[in-house]
């Protein structure tokens, strides 16, 4: 079974590099078995069309726009995630449901998907996630954590037997 984790976002406009810094710090903290592909999606559009079909299961991580307090976490999964990037926050968003409308036309669409977003405050030109953003950081890669524990992988932590 092979599992992707997809972030998405912009680095360079602070909070908005949510979904890359998660992936970055996910590598960094555990061992990433050879089922799961770890995937920088930065701003990218149907160049993610070939990965997204190939996989399986996808976790996309991303900065999303709920309207609820900076740093909130939100699950999205299957069907909700295609109708929620509707509503987009930034460029690349508008992108991504082009690949999912894809993925459904082509019956390549993986059985399981899953969305983890973050309600950003800042997206303006910067490196640095605001606080309640980075805040939420450790509690996002716990659910990522356990979401791939419900997915049959079991992540080991890095310098750990």
């Amino acid at each position: 079974m092979k599992i992707l984790v997809l972030g998405i976002g912009n680095l360079i406009l602070q909070d908005e590099g949510l979904g890359i810094q998660a992936i970055q710090q996910l590598q960094a903290q555990f061992e990433i078995p050879p089922e799961i592909e770890i995937l920088d999606g930065g701003t990218s559009g149907m160049e993610l069309l070939t990965p997204i079909s190939d996989a399986e299961q996808i976790i996309i991580l991303d900065a999303v726009k709920t309207g609820k307090p900076a740093g909130t976490i939100v699950r999205l999964d299957n069907e909700e995630i295609p109708t929620f990037f509707r509503t987009k926050v930034s460029p690349h968003q508008i992108g991504l449901a082009d690949v999912l409308a894809a993925a459904t036309l082509t019956d390549s669409m993986p059985r399981n998907l899953v969305l983890f977003g973050v309600e950003p405050l800042e997206i303006d030109l910067g490196m640095e996630l605001s606080v309640p953003v980075a805040e939420q950081m450790p509690r996002l890669i716990q659910m990522i954590v356990d979401e791939l524990n419900v997915m049959g992988v079991i992540l080991k932590l890095r310098g750990k037997m």
